[in-house]
């Protein structure tokens, strides 16, 4: 095949149901934006994310698997309930389900034919399916103001009695009994849990013994866990309960009726307490769906919180109280809570077996939208040690620039991250991973560029750009993974960084200490670490770094602060010797829709000539491959071409005021004299430096069915000659590639299936200067929160 997609980086959702494992099928689903992402966590290449589904337009909430068939569903924003039926490796859409009003906030499956949501518009609905497809089979409301957030839903005695248990934005549980009966569904209330201080947030069955006992979990934004065991029949235990007991661990007997002569009752069973915040998700050990009548510690039980804790508890068997066996996660933050406004630890959580070596594996995902993944010693079943799992932004993609070799990339987002993405080569197999995550910042990232191969430059949504220096840890794991040298052999990195307490610019670790030397409490913890902190912050260099590392230990250090504009960054380039920083802000008139440019070998000191001209925001700004041009294009629909005619000093070429008609959106150079423009006006256009007027005359302007919102053209050493090839970045997600022939013809060379494309708009697209194994790699950032790898082969050309 001509172009691969060769792999996917994307964050889960901050959503308490978004995601699920098929046990059948070794696959995890989850929510990343508004797509559901696809990821074997068993497959020994470690690919991480290799497909995502596109149907929902807004962001998707939940996924479940239906167990025992080929169904994945999933429910978002939208008010949308798709059903999507497996082929091959991947889904199609099998079925888009209306019933929702407003966005569905949560799903229970029961088995291959029945499935519950609950929504934001007070509803729940229980969805059955006829042989060939799923329809509404009951629509209630629990009461007026109650907004549904957890489901869980038991199929009792193998046979169509269903108990249905609900929590959401009051402190108790609602129990609910429905048969059944061909395609009509009969439902009754029975029951309301009391015992919660607290709105419910997850809820979980797990049989007990075969036929007759049953226990819920319930986990609460009280902080704590509680057990519910359900008796069914002869098992019941009709003795009254005990008036003298605490109303926190009350016995009471909720008892009810359903079916035909059949009786139930729910009796509290246990109270897990050790969280410190909202507990977010709970699961039953994968082995606990049957256990033998007398063996109650068998059971084992996680819990994810908001205080970035996973906890594994289980039963002692000689006090009968439930103790914490493991705890996975971080120390949560002193002060950092749901109460003080934190946004979450820990969302949701998955735990499964490995059914070939019989490794246990635990997985979270988290704020940051990476799902942490902890796999069980074997020699030790009780411990675990976190192993690779996935990474992602969260936030829309806004820039993406490879290396100045084309060995990696690194790309900013708006969840205020620049994360570095490099190749991991084995024997006969290489894959992507996020290597580094530079820079973790206190606001939006909009925009990077390199200076030299250690160095670079980025702005935030703030109204200063920073500079910053990579690691010798970051040297060390792209030259180990992937064979990448950055920097001189001789060239002395910092060994790590560290973001100071109350500080807001990352340090080298030296630096750090130097400025903390005289607290009592830092000297004490620089005394524990020595050589030992160093080799941690290094880590293991073999095989791609953890989320863990991630945040603590992959962060340049901040070496320069580059100030003067009034408004926020939105673009910056570098010039090819690595120079002069030409850096634009927004801007609604002339006064600061400018071009300030920094001299790097002078300390990054601002060059006193400003670049004016335009009358709005720069959007994007690129030096010629030579260096001798720099290139302005705005949403004023113009571009300015100036020519460095010193050190630091530019001249205007030209200030096309017709260049197109609408916002121009992104700019690219062909070689030192000819460069391509795209725009909102669905254009593409090729213009010549030097023609017979002296300045930038028009070859050629291609156009498209939708506007153009991102440009690259390849400029390495490809095997065809005569031909420049260009990738285009589209409004809907779509990507195009397009030669330019030696006379300026346009040529459609191919365009990506849309199954491998992104769902929402290109932010960027970015060739690598090399080619590897007769291939060229294009980057792709997407508003979808989305980075992908494309291989081309040359072939193709």
């Amino acid at each position: 095949m001509s172009i691969t997609q060769e792999a996917i980086f994307v964050g889960a959702n901050k959503q308490n149901y978004v995601s699920d494992y098929n046990p059948q099928h070794q696959t995890i689903a989850f929510g990343a934006g508004t797509v559901v992402a696809l990821w074997r966590p068993l497959d020994k290449s470690h690919r991480g994310v290799y497909y995502t589904l596109k149907q929902h337009t807004k962001e998707v909430t939940g996924v479940k698997f239906l167990p025992h068939s080929g169904f994945l569903v999933s429910v978002g924003e939208d008010h949308i309930v798709n059903v999507w039926r497996r082929s091959g490796n991947v889904y199609d859409l099998h079925q888009s389900l209306t019933g929702h009003e407003h966005s569905v906030t949560c799903i229970a499956e029961v088995n291959q034919h029945i499935f519950v949501t609950g929504g934001a518009d007070h509803k729940i609905i229980i969805w059955t399916y006829d042989g060939e497809q799923f329809q509404p089979g009951h629509r209630f409301e629990v009461k007026s103001s109650f907004y549904p957030l957890s489901l869980a839903v038991q199929q009792i005695v193998e046979n169509d009695d269903y108990i249905l248990a609900i929590g959401g934005t009051t402190n108790n549980i609602y129990i609910y009994t429905f048969q059944l009966e061909q395609t009509r569904i009969s439902i009754d209330k029975c029951a309301e849990l009391t015992g919660h201080e607290d709105w419910v947030k997850t809820l979980q069955f797990v049989t007990k013994s075969k036929y007759q006992d049953y226990i819920l979990a319930s986990g609460s934004q009280d902080r704590y866990v509680r057990l519910w065991r359900l008796k069914l029949n002869n098992s019941i235990d009709d003795t009254d309960e005990d008036p003298t007991k605490l109303t926190l661990l009350s016995n009471k007997q909720y008892k009810f009726n359903f079916g035909v002569d059949k009786r139930a009752a729910f009796s509290f069973e246990a109270l897990i307490i050790g969280h410190d915040d909202w507990i977010s998700g709970i699961q039953w050990h994968p082995s606990c769906k049957y256990q033998s009548e007398n063996d109650e510690s068998a059971l084992q039980l996680l819990t994810s919180t908001a205080d970035t804790a996973l906890m594994i508890w289980e039963m002692d068997k000689e006090s009968g109280i439930w103790v914490c066996t493991s705890r996975l996660g971080e120390m949560s933050i002193k002060g950092a809570s749901t109460a003080t406004g934190a946004s979450g630890g820990f969302w949701s959580c998955l735990w499964f077996v490995d059914d070939v070596t019989n490794e246990e594996y635990v997985l979270a995902t988290g704020k940051t939208g990476a799902i942490r993944a902890y796999k069980s010693i074997t020699s030790e079943p009780k411990y675990f040690e976190e192993t690779i799992g996935v990474t992602g932004a969260v936030g829309p993609i806004t820039d993406l620039r490879w290396s100045i070799g084309g060995e990696y990339f690194m790309a900013t987002s708006l969840d205020q991250t620049t994360r570095l993405y490099a190749p991991w080569k084995r024997d006969q197999v290489t894959t992507w991973h996020e290597i580094a995550r530079p820079q973790i910042h206190g606001y939006d990232m909009i925009c990077y560029d390199n200076i030299t191969k250690t160095k670079f430059v980025s702005g935030g949504d703030e109204k200063i750009l920073r500079v910053f220096e990579l690691t010798e840890s970051v040297r060390q794991h792209l030259k180990a993974l992937g064979g990448i040298e950055i920097g001189e052999e001789d060239e002395k990195l910092p060994e790590f960084a560290t973001l100071p307490v109350l500080g807001l610019s990352n340090k080298a670790d030296a630096q750090v200490r130097e400025e903390t030397k005289n607290d009592e409490e830092e000297v004490v913890e620089e005394d524990q670490s020595g050589e030992a902190a160093q080799k941690t912050a290094i880590g293991d260099v073999n095989t791609p770094p953890t989320e863990s590392y991630l945040q603590r230990h992959s962060l340049a250090t901040e070496i320069e602060k580059l100030y003067g504009h009034g408004y926020e960054v939105t673009c910056c380039s570098t010039s090819p010797n690595g120079k002069l920083i030409a850096t634009s802000c927004k801007s609604n008139n002339a006064k600061h829709a400018v071009i300030r440019v920094f001299v790097v070998d002078n300390d990054y000191q601002q060059s006193k000539q400003v670049l004016a001209g335009h009358n709005l925001t720069i959007s994007s700004l690129k030096f010629s491959p030579d260096g001798h041009y720099l290139l302005a294009v705005s949403r004023d629909r113009q571009f300015s071409l100036w020519e460095l005619i010193s050190d630091s000093e530019f001249k205007l070429v030209e200030l096309n005021a017709k260049a197109h008609s609408r916002i121009i959106w992104d700019c690219s150079w062909l070689d030192g004299g000819s460069f391509v423009t795209v725009s909102r006006d669905k254009q593409m256009k090729l213009w010549k430096i030097g023609g017979g007027s002296g300045a930038v005359d028009l070859v050629n302007s291609l156009k498209l069915d939708e506007p153009v919102t991102s440009v690259s053209v390849f400029k390495g050493e490809a095997a065809v000659t005569g031909i420049r090839i260009v990738a285009l970045g589209l409004e809907s997600g779509q990507i195009c590639i397009y030669t330019i022939a030696a006379g300026g013809e346009f040529k459609l060379a191919a365009a990506f299936d849309a199954n491998i494309t992104p769902v929402d708009r290109i932010e960027k697209v970015a060739f690598s200067s090399r080619v590897t194994d007769k291939k060229l790699f294009l980057g792709v950032g997407s508003k979808d929160n989305s980075v992908r790898v494309y291989t081309i082969e040359e072939s193709l050309f």
